[in-house]
């Protein structure tokens, strides 16, 4: 029964199952006739609703078969995940754990489809709609994000988050869909394009879809449909705030995997939905599924929203260069946005890159003049070491002044302020590579440590012609880890008391404290926090905690601790693995 929708079916003595209609059925092996059990099994194309009927994954005939094992074990099963953040030079991995066993959550998810506009308009349309996974796609992608209905996060960018939790601080999606339902559907605040992405791979999953949560590095945000993002840059290389375009550190949004029979042949598989309100698609705030086939071959005339996708991934960069508010120079990038593309890979906690599936891989062109890179990965409490290579590519000997700057700047805004710059000249003989080594000091970029990024810029100008030639690259600074360890961890089973040690070794140039948080599904209850004292540049502190395994399998350990003295939350995680008693 399907609110007042009925499905009448006759019960037999056969087990056997029927992939296109509803059956029931008797043991007659474990016939009590006082207390008979009924077995029911739903057809491959049985709506999703509150008789918790969900999409299968493992059955050939359902449009959300996805064919091998391991894969359904990774988007369906798994219950944690990792998370990239960062830049594409130094891309950072976040623990996330989807709870999708975890008590509440499965009810909040089937909450969600319920209070849903498409259910509240024509309850009986939305049940018949729900046994096709692009709707439940398009339902879910805006009811994550709570700008046109009673959805579960509310998004924010900017200030301080006093009236909420800090997007950076969430560490899974049971508390965020849990909080939301118990609320009566109030929006939990506050959530940025990560917490959106897999809270919603959360939801999907819980509803037999499988799904991932995959990273775009540098990400595009083209206002006027035209495929460029124009950036201005001072002749001393500072960013400028002149442009409604933007790009994105990075952006994150779900794939779901499913046949659409709406397009016809060659764009099943993988499908993006994006749950982060940034346009209106049918007019609401949501994206997708758009078919990463089509978004590769741009098939910018189907349908969901492909060309916000493709714009995402594939347009080209014009920055220019401005001098008393003149041009003075202009260089086109085709190469910059989209240039990695990444998930999780399956059973394993790196990164797989996926860049090939959005976009065809171009040749790199010559003609470089000045060329921006990274010694190592920048680690907090180390100096930032890279060096500036100037190529005179002509056979005359030239004099160039050189202007280095780098800005402080949120994943998905303008840069701020210079917190550091340096000037000089450069003299080049005919031909000549000239390498010129650079470094920032810990304490000039002490406050950027954390979730913010560092703008770097060079301008060369000719002192002759007055031409001027730009470089720019756009890192973080790796913070430190926790270092999670496990006592007997050869030998853990439900019910038996485990014990881990959290570390943390102090790399700052000054005293930190904060507060400590453990989480893991399957292992603790809820959350665990200690507040940690003021601790000396250097100095290390040990964490001893407690846990009681509930569950057979590989769960996620996870530590964040944030620092009340520097805008900064440090991570670490440890897999699980629970063997049977």
């Amino acid at each position: 029964m399907e609110g007042r929708m009925y499905v009448a079916m006759p019960v037999t003595f056969s087990k056997k199952v029927s992939y296109t209609r509803w059956k029931a059925y008797i043991d007659r092996e474990s016939l009590d006739l006082q207390n008979p059990s009924v077995f029911i099994s739903s057809p491959a194309s049985a709506s999703v609703g509150c008789h918790t009927f969900k999409m299968c994954a493992i059955t050939r005939a359902d449009v959300v078969y996805i064919p091998f094992e391991d894969q359904r074990e990774e988007y369906i099963q798994n219950d944690s995940g990792l998370l990239f953040i960062g830049t594409a030079m130094n891309p950072v991995s976040r623990p996330w754990s989807f709870d999708q066993f975890e008590p509440g959550v499965l009810e909040a998810c089937l909450k969600l489809l319920q209070v849903s506009p498409q259910h509240q308009t024509n309850k009986r349309m939305d049940y018949l709609n729900r046994k096709n996974p692009v709707y439940i796609g398009r339902v879910v992608s805006a009811m994550i994000n709570s700008e046109d209905d009673r959805g579960v996060l509310k998004g924010k960018w900017a200030g301080d988050f006093k009236e909420g939790v800090n997007p950076s601080l969430w560490t899974g999606s049971g508390d965020i869909l849990t909080q939301w339902a118990e609320s009566g559907f109030k929006p939990v605040k506050y959530g940025q394009c990560w917490v959106f992405a897999a809270v919603m791979c959360t939801v999907m999953r819980v509803l037999g879809i499988p799904s991932r949560v995959v990273t775009n590095f540098n990400s595009a945000h083209d206002t006027n449909d035209n495929l460029v993002i124009e950036e201005f840059y001072s002749e001393t290389g500072q960013k400028l705030k002149h442009s409604k375009d933007s790009i994105w550190n990075f952006h994150v949004w779900v794939e779901c995997w499913m046949t659409r029979r709406d397009l016809g042949s060659g764009l099943d598989g993988w499908q993006v939905l994006d749950p982060t309100p940034q346009e209106r698609s049918g007019g609401v705030f949501c994206c997708g599924p758009a078919p990463v086939k089509a978004v590769k071959d741009r098939r910018i005339d189907l349908i969901y929203d492909i060309p916000f996708v493709y714009a995402a991934v594939n347009a080209d960069v014009h920055s220019v260069i401005l001098s008393e508010g003149q041009v003075v120079n202009y260089c086109k990038d085709t190469e910059r946005v989209g240039s990695l593309i990444c998930t999780k890979a399956i059973s394993s906690p790196r990164k797989q890159n996926i860049t090939g599936d959005y976009k065809y891989i171009k040749s790199s062109s010559g003609g470089v003049l000045v060329v921006l890179s990274l010694d190592k990965t920048p680690v907090a409490g180390e100096p930032v070491c890279f060096t500036v290579k100037v190529i005179n590519k002509q056979r005359v000997a030239k004099m160039m002044k050189i202007h280095l700057n780098a800005q402080a700047k949120e994943y998905n805004n303008s840069p701020s302020d210079t917190f550091w710059e340096t000037h000089g000249v450069v003299k080049l003989g005919p031909m000549e590579v000239k390498v010129i080594p650079q470094q920032i000091a810990p304490v000039q970029y002490e406050d950027v440590v954390g979730d913010d990024l560092i703008n770097l810029a060079v301008v060369l100008e000719d002192s002759h012609s007055q031409e001027r030639v730009l470089a720019s690259e756009e890192f973080n600074i790796a913070s430190p880890q926790l270092i999670i360890q496990i006592t007997n961890e050869e030998s853990i089973v439900p019910g038996k008391e485990q014990t881990a040690t959290v570390t943390f070794t102090n790399p700052f140039s000054h005293m930190v404290s904060g507060v400590l948080t453990v989480v893991g599904a399957g292992l603790i209850k809820g959350k665990v926090n200690f507040r940690m004292l003021p601790l000396c540049p250097g100095g290390s502190v040990k964490q001893r905690i407690t846990f009681i395994p509930s569950k057979v399998g590989v769960k996620m350990l996870q530590a964040s601790l944030a620092l009340s003295n520097i805008n900064s939350t440090i991570r670490g995680f440890k897999m699980v693995s629970v063997s049977r008693a």
